[in-house]
């Protein structure tokens, strides 16, 4: 059975994005696109909520191409446009780089796709890591927690129906003042 992990930047308040889907606190740090980009090089696949799929969409597939992009952001640009990776949406018709679409039950997929051979996979985007978070299909979670309260917006955690357990695996923080922190899921 492949891993499933939930990671992303967070404030320290808990939310991904602050009101109006801004994101302009968490510009990370070559550290943390270094955290990211090896991140992504041991994951065999990708999924994505529609939302976050058209941010990282709208920007890495040329990040590489930029005239001020760091070593940092080229291999990160370079690994994420070259990854497998599925979009879970009911109201786009199409994706590129390496991307297949799924419009049907999310949890159903991410189910078959857990039960398949390979290699580890990572969820994206808070309403569809709620919906595997409620099923009991995350494996693990790798909160990057910024130094700052933005006081609203979407959190990293949605609503769930019963507890979940988890086990800290790993703390360490970067010398931009963010914490990275790993917990597994007991079961």
């Amino acid at each position: 059975m492949r891993k499933l992990t939930y990671g992303m930047n967070l404030s320290l308040d808990g939310y991904i994005a602050a009101p109006g889907d801004d994101i302009g606190w968490s510009v990370p740090s070559d550290e943390l696109f270094q955290f990211w980009s090896d991140q992504l090089r041991a994951t065999d696949l990708t999924l994505y909520g529609r939302k976050l799929w058209q941010t990282m969409s709208s920007h890495w597939p040329t990040g590489d191409q930029q005239p001020d992009a760091t070593p940092a952001e080229i291999e990160f640009a370079r690994r994420w446009r070259d990854m497998s990776k599925v979009v879970f949406s009911s109201t786009i018709d199409e994706v590129d780089w390496n991307t297949r679409l799924v419009t049907g039950d999310a949890v159903a997929e991410i189910t078959r796709l857990k039960a398949e051979d390979g290699g580890p996979m990572d969820i994206g985007g808070a309403t569809l890591a709620g919906a595997a978070m409620r099923a009991g299909l995350i494996d693990e979670y790798v909160l990057a927690t910024a130094p700052v309260l933005v006081g609203g917006g979407t959190p990293f955690f949605t609503a769930l129906d019963s507890w979940v357990n988890l086990k800290l695996v790993q703390t360490r923080t970067l010398p931009c003042g963010v914490t990275l922190t790993r917990y597994e899921t007991r079961r």
